[in-house]
């Protein structure tokens, strides 16, 4: 009688995420009967809102959602956590948008090593905020590495890579939101050849190389000195955080907010000068062009048609925008 073929063992996994854009890796690992995800590691709970109240990552909302075992090390570096790695026995280790470099002990101590899931063509946009600075730059294509992890930042050699476009009306949240599940998808399409040893991995190539520094409140601010297609994906690049702002002409005071661009021929004016005021919206001059506003906010109030914010608000055909801002940290 033939022999009867030995089942072949799950992969034990760990998997370590921290923002929304893990959270379709860790679904669909989860969900693979050939894999056991052993625990979740992720960052500690964070103050939020205005009474600063602990609030969990995303990933470890989903984790507890699937009954996962959930780890929060304070840093990646924590004895206790390589402690409790080294009790799990892990075969893999998989990471997307963690929020931390990993020690080499962590890294060396699964057989398979370390996966990681990150949002550009590598390698170009290594670093915090590569779907920011893809859109930012107008780049027109952009997609997910999946890369075996070294000690440096992003720099290990590449396991596959998956491609998708970016469209004229993208902003970081609706490519965030593609990357998230096209990454998922490379994942557990790529794992099994690579826990097998089918897959050559390729080395980054030595041109190209970008990093993608992370984001702060001072880049949404306008200068329209800049191409109005420039302002255009600097709005697209920061929808929803931190948003773009201007300040009001010298006879105002604060900060205005704005969303709803598109981008004009033409212009003629000083940078930053308000062309035109209408129901349709403020078209405002910029350094090459001009750009049509439909929604304004001031701090601290609601977002409104351009139309609706004139009824409450002053502002002249010929007035400009621009100079210096206030802190943005209240809006």
């Amino acid at each position: 009688m033939p022999t009867p073929l030995q089942p072949i063992p799950r992969v034990r996994v760990v998997f370590m995420g921290t923002a929304e854009l893990a959270c379709e890796s860790l679904r669909r690992l989860a969900a693979d009967e050939g894999l056991e995800v052993l625990a979740v590691v992720t960052q500690p709970d964070r103050p939020k809102g205005r009474d600063l109240k602990l609030q969990p990552p995303p990933v470890k909302r989903v984790a507890l959602e699937l009954g996962l075992r959930v780890l929060q090390p304070p840093k990646a570096r924590s004895p206790d956590l390589l402690e409790e790695l080294i009790g799990l026995e892990p075969h893999l280790i998989v990471v997307a948008a963690y929020g931390q470099l990993l020690p080499k002990a962590i890294l060396d101590l699964p057989r398979h090593g370390c996966l990681n899931v990150h949002t550009s063509l590598l390698p170009k946009y290594r670093g915090a905020a590569p779907i920011q600075w893809a859109i930012l730059n107008g780049d027109q294509e952009t997609g997910v590495t999946l890369m075996r992890m070294d000690e440096g930042l992003d720099t290990g050699p590449m396991v596959a890579i998956a491609k998708t476009p970016i469209l004229e009306d993208d902003n970081s949240q609706t490519l965030h939101d593609r990357l998230a599940i096209l990454g998922a998808e490379l994942l557990v399409k790529k794992l099994p050849g690579y826990v097998r040893g089918d897959l050559e991995l390729a080395p980054q190539p030595a041109e190209g190389v970008s990093y993608a520094r992370k984001i702060t409140k001072d880049d949404g601010k306008i200068d329209w000195r800049l191409s109005a297609r420039e302002i255009f994906n600097q709005a697209r690049a920061f929808t929803p955080w931190p948003g773009v702002y201007t300040s009001l002409p010298e006879a105002s005071s604060g900060i205005l907010k704005v969303r709803g661009v598109r981008v004009l021929e033409g212009g003629g004016g000083q940078c930053g000068q308000i062309l035109r005021l209408s129901r349709e919206g403020m078209v405002v001059v910029c350094g090459a062009g001009a750009l049509r506003i439909r929604e304004l906010q001031m701090a601290g109030g609601r977002w409104m048609t351009v139309s609706d914010f004139l009824a409450g608000h002053r502002l002249a055909e010929g007035a400009c925008l621009g100079g210096e801002a206030a802190d943005p940290g209240s809006l």
